[in-house]
């Protein structure tokens, strides 16, 4: 009879340690849900604005005439200058910052492409963006200038893409761009 408890005793043991250790795996589970819910608050996303830039998007509104437009081939530097060869580009922006940029190389049929512009707010800081349509939820960020009617912008590495090679492949390259307004 004496084994008889000692084995009930050691099974009720068994089972208290069962259940303190289902509690703080519960426990735990619950802070780790928790931490992992708040970590992933909205705070941490992005801001994208119209204003609060060196200027507001909308100052943009109207049409622009490239004084020059370069490309820079990623791999390899090759660069290619489309106003000094002769081309021409445009582009055509909205008040809400939607545009339409069109570029014309000397060598072959002229393209379009579009997008829409704004700041990315970002630890404090303002820094313009672009969202090209041919890549949705994806954006650029590039250095920009608005200087009465000259408007600039510089895109470093992987910022645009160029055709360099006119064979229907567009490469990876950094831009600059600068337009007056007409």
């Amino acid at each position: 009879m004496l084994s008889y408890y000692k084995t009930c005793s050691d099974l009720f043991i068994l089972i208290q340690e069962i259940m303190k250790n289902s509690i703080k795996i519960v426990v735990f589970s619950a802070v780790l849900i928790l931490f992992v819910a708040f970590s992933c608050s909205k705070d941490d996303e992005d801001v994208l604005v119209k204003e609060g830039g060196t200027f507001k998007i909308s100052e943009l509104a109207g049409n622009w005439e490239a004084t020059s437009a370069f490309f820079v081939r990623d791999s390899d530097n090759m660069s290619v200058d489309i106003i000094a060869d002769g081309g021409s580009s445009s582009i055509t922006v909205q008040s809400n910052g939607r545009f339409t940029l069109t570029i014309d190389p000397v060598d072959r049929a002229a393209f379009t492409l579009s997008g829409e512009m704004f700041w990315e707010l970002f630890e404090g800081k303002y820094f313009f963006a672009i969202e090209w349509d041919d890549y949705p939820g994806d954006w650029d960020t590039y250095g920009a200038t608005l200087a009465g009617t000259t408007f600039s912008i510089n895109g470093g590495f992987d910022t645009g893409e160029y055709d360099f090679d006119d064979d229907g492949t567009f490469e990876s390259a950094s831009i600059s761009f600068t337009f007056i307004k007409i």
